[in-house]
């Protein structure tokens, strides 16, 4: 179709002008005449669909957008006094020459960043678009807002979005189609109804209105929907249909009417660092000087990263994504129709002007590759019948009676996707100012709110008023830029998101990317595989003999197939001695030439660091209002040298957090060390008689105390860092040893530990024995919200020293205003190992009826034999809705219950760790049971 306005009307007699339309259609052409540009906008709208190709005139960026300030003409946006006015037939206004922040995307993300800075008062803000605004993703995507999401900030920015998106129509005068439909999730398979009832759990917690109903029900919500092959499904009433393209509009003049500036047709071409701080931006029109960059660019959001001579790390990939629409059908569907989320169809639909919009997430998606195209071209992708027809065949088993629907048009849209299926949020590392939001994974319309809301926080305090750990782009390293991976990545992510997701399901793709030296060796041991920060790690040892494949294959919500293998690991562990590959901790050397080295450690951690050379201190980083920004372990290597282990996803992020507090001088260097080591974790009672033989070294307890570092030499290798700590409460060490050893320390240790019974071990049972003595791990248990105070480890603060640290102000005030929650150990009672599901992590936790807390993390001890579970839990609010301070009485005194999947089980909560009164509770019982043996 060719449309062109033959005759323009002036903006003076706009209202009497009469507009004449050209519109061809193949060798056709048809004339419209209209009076108003209303009229002439619905007129020449309502004539553009001309066959089952036509794409609806809801999905297409407005022609005229009428009572807002704006006009479009040509391909250009006229706005406010606030805002750029651009004009196809005109000269571009002139760029401005500096600005405060500097937004990159013209997407319904970009215009989000901008109207929420704008709301907490930023000014001098500008937003550039390479082309029209909202004419990318935004234009074509579905146009759905659900809060069915995996994880928790996921579900409070979809919230968010959906309740701003209900409001913009009234503060702006925007009609932006929001239709509260609600949305039902359906399963197909008892597997899939417990990951909905484990959802609606979660859900609850937070206060979002869900209910799981039957398939009866669903059939009385929806129509259309065959549920004769469904268990059951998630009714989620206050999910939301909008127009992305209006919504998009309504962020944009909201932000204008603030002060925002808007560019159309300005590309960003690269952004100017110095000495680690966003300088200015270049674009195609000139330069703009800036304090702030943010890269919306969504699906250029890699190159644009790459095009700079500081280059940024934006990890994501572009994939063609396609969905359906239907002319109205002979019976139309009403509006407030729920949309059908059919995750084992892999397919959705909504409803779309009488008829349906469906789409879904194949199993052999098509990457998109954006390099050296325009948006033009990756707007304008062909549509592709034969890759959509698993999908159309899918739909029509779910809603036979489309049989006899006429089809409107298969719509091929891009979006991108992250290596991790989360977006990508934060501050980029190294670089002062430059900002990220893109990689939605086919959610921007649900997240765009609730991320553009969080994202300003962070710009204007500091941080987020949520944990948004989970999206913060410092989880990813470079390791994860490279093309290829990403390729290959987003083919399995896409059809991930539609995927039933069990407990410690792992990505397959990508994989062996970093590896221990001792990686092909553990291998042919039976070591099976999970990955952490691109690093390989063992999570159990499968025994000779056993089937392979039935345990690679073994998927369950109930007890898994490696329970027993696992259990044996834990067993040496206690009993003898086991080997465990932690190579892929973090590791970082800080050395000064003086007390500088000290006095930065002392300034970032809570815990004090000036001990003895040799002494190992169990600290944290705090950051302003005491929450834990880094949790590790530091070693004293000499005077003024410091050995510094992390967590293995605390590599970008714990490096970056540090040199952000370091000053700037040369005789202070931090080095991340983490390729140069090789970590194994000897655990268990023999340990000190497999070190000892082979390092001809007393290890006793008199001669190597706990929590201390010695360089020692073990076989042939010198120069191995062994530490008297093993991250799980039992006895044992750690060695660090250079890579190039590291294959020659393993088998002398493997070869002497034969007599005391030594195996390998992996990650499953180091999760056991830590969880069931109450160690608290930073990203699973501990965040940046977190304290101290609030998890029992006030003994790792230096409150009794006059040295000040970060966050040391904020602890001061919890102690005196009292901890309004605190971390607690929960042993399930009455629950099947056998038959029962499974805790995993965010199940609520209810004390005496009421909703306390939410678990987060759990395992099965084999101590204990019983689950346990970690979490927090708060008292309910005061009379004026203040919070509560907790006491202990408050914790021992209640009846404790974990909810699984809807199922409550009843459970003992304390302050410290049970294993020791059910050690002595079972050697009691032993004893019992033999006397009464004897007796007989």
């Amino acid at each position: 179709m060719f449309l062109s306005v033959l005759k323009a009307f002036d903006s003076g007699a706009a209202a009497a002008a009469v507009c004449v339309v050209s519109l061809s259609f193949g060798s056709s052409l048809f004339t419209l005449t209209a009076s108003g540009p209303d009229r002439i906008l619905s007129t020449a709208m309502c004539s553009c669909v001309r066959s089952s190709r036509a794409l609806s005139p809801a999905l297409l960026p407005r022609l005229l957008l009428p009572h807002t300030g704006y006009r479009l003409s040509g391909r250009a946006l006229w706005t406010s006094p606030h805002c750029l006015a651009v004009n196809g037939d005109s000269q571009l206004l002139p760029l401005p020459s500096q600005a405060r922040v500097v937004i990159c995307g013209g997407g319904i993300v970009g215009t989000s960043v901008a109207y929420h800075l704008a709301k907490l008062g930023w000014t001098d803000i500008v937003l550039l678009e390479q082309g029209r605004l909202g004419a990318g993703t935004t234009r074509l995507c579905a146009g759905i807002v659900s809060v069915a999401k995996p994880i928790s900030i996921e579900v409070q920015m979809a919230n968010y979005s959906n309740s701003l998106y209900q409001q913009l129509e009234g503060d702006t005068g925007i009609k932006t189609g929001y239709v509260k439909t609600g949305s039902l999730c359906l399963a197909q398979n008892q597997d899939r109804f417990i990951s909905l009832k484990r959802l609606a759990s979660r859900l609850k917690v937070m206060g979002i209105s869900c209910n799981i109903i039957k398939p009866k029900e669903v059939a009385k919500l929806h129509p259309l929907v065959n549920i004769h092959d469904l268990v059951g499904a998630l009714h989620l009433p206050e999910d939301a249909v909008v127009s992305p393209p209006e919504v998009n509009h309504a962020l944009a003049t909201a932000a204008a009417g603030q002060g925002v500036q808007i560019l159309e047709r300005t590309t960003v071409q690269q952004v100017m660092v110095e000495k680690g701080h966003v300088m200015a931006v270049e674009t195609d029109r000139g330069s703009i000087e800036c304090e702030y960059f943010v890269n919306c660019a969504g699906q250029w959001a890699y190159e644009l990263g790459q095009a700079s001579e500081t280059k940024v790390s934006v990890p994501l990939h572009g994939c063609e994504h396609f969905y359906l629409l239907t002319k109205p059908l002979q019976e139309p569907l009403p509006a407030d129709t729920p949309v059908v989320i059919d995750m084992d169809g892999r397919i959705y639909a909504r409803p779309w002007q009488g008829g349906l919009l469906s789409g879904g997430f194949e199993k052999n998606p098509k990457p998109i590759f954006t390099e050296g195209r325009n948006q033009l071209e990756i707007q304008n992708m062909q549509e592709d019948w034969d890759h959509f027809e698993p999908m159309l065949t899918s739909l029509m088993r779910r809603m036979p009676g489309l049989e006899t629907a006429e089809i409107h048009q298969l719509v091929n849209c891009p979006e991108s996707f992250t290596p991790d299926m989360r977006c990508l949020m934060g501050e980029i590392p190294g670089i002062s100012g430059y900002y990220v939001l893109a990689g939605m994974n086919s959610s921007g319309l649900s997240f765009a709110g609730g991320a553009g809301k969080y994202l300003a926080e962070w710009m204007t305090y500091g941080y987020p008023t949520a944990n948004v750990w989970p999206l913060d782009i410092k989880r990813f390293g470079n390791l994860q830029s490279s093309r290829t991976f990403l390729r290959h990545r987003v083919m399995e992510v896409m059809p991930l998101l539609y995927e039933l997701k069990v407990p410690r399901w792992d990505f397959q793709t990508g994989r062996q990317l970093r590896t221990s030296p001792l990686y092909d060796r553990l291998d042919t041991q039976g070591a099976r595989w999970m990955e952490k920060h691109g690093f390989e790690r063992p999570k159990y040892f499968v025994p000779h003999g056993k089937d392979l494949l039935s345990l690679d294959q073994s998927k369950t919500f109930y007890k898994p197939d490696w329970f027993d293998i696992v259990g044996a690991e834990v067993k040496c562990c206690k009993e003898a001695v086991c080997v465990i590959d932690m190579s892929s901790f973090t590791k970082f050397e800080l050395t000064a030439t003086g007390d500088q080295a000290m006095e930065l450690l002392q300034h970032l951690c809570a815990n004090d660091l000036d001990v003895p050379v040799g002494h190992i201190v169990h600290t944290g980083m705090l950051n302003e209002k005491g929450g834990y920004e880094n949790d590790c372990s530091v070693v004293r290597l000499s005077k003024n040298s410091f050995f510094i282990v992390s967590p293995t996803d605390q590599q970008v992020h714990c490096w970056s957090w540090i040199k952000k507090h370091m000053p700037n001088e040369p005789q202070l260097h931090l080095e991340d060390v983490s390729w140069k080591y090789t970590a194994l974790n000897l655990i268990g009672p023999r340990a000190m008689d497999v070190l000892a033989e082979l390092s001809y070294v007393s290890m006793t307890p008199d001669h190597f105390p706990s929590m201390f570092c010695k360089e020692m030499s073990v076989g042939y290798a010198n120069g191995i860092r062994v530490m008297s700590m093993t991250h799980t409460g039992e006895p044992g060490f750690m060695l660090y040893i250079p890579i190039e050893y590291a294959l020659h320390v393993y088998n002398e240790v493997m070869s002497v530990g034969q007599k005391y019974g030594i195996r390998n071990a992996g990650y499953y049972a180091l999760r056991s024995l830590r969880i069931e003595k109450f160690f608290a791990f930073w990203g699973q248990d501990l965040d940046a919200f977190t304290t101290p105070l609030e998890c029992g480890r006030e003994f790792r603060v230096k409150f009794d020293t006059d040295k000040d640290f970060l966050g040391r102000e904020a602890l001061l005030q919890q102690r005196q205003d009292g901890v309004f929650r605190r971390f607690v150990m929960l042993v399930l009672d009455d629950h099947d190992t056998e038959l029962d599901l499974w805790p995993w992590w965010g199940e609520p936790i209810y004390r005496n009826g009421q909703l306390a807390g939410t678990t987060t993390s759990s395992a099965y001890s084999y101590t204990l034999e019983r689950h346990v579970c970690l979490g927090f839990v708060a008292p309910p609010p005061g009379r004026e809705g203040l919070p509560t301070p907790i006491t202990p009485d408050f914790i021992n005194r209640g009846d404790y219950e974990v909810d699984i999947a809807g199922q409550r089980y009843p459970a003992k909560a304390k302050l410290y760790p049970f294993s020791s009164l059910f050690t002595q509770q079972k050697r009691r019982k032993e004893d019992i049971e033999l006397s009464n043996l004897q007796g007989k």
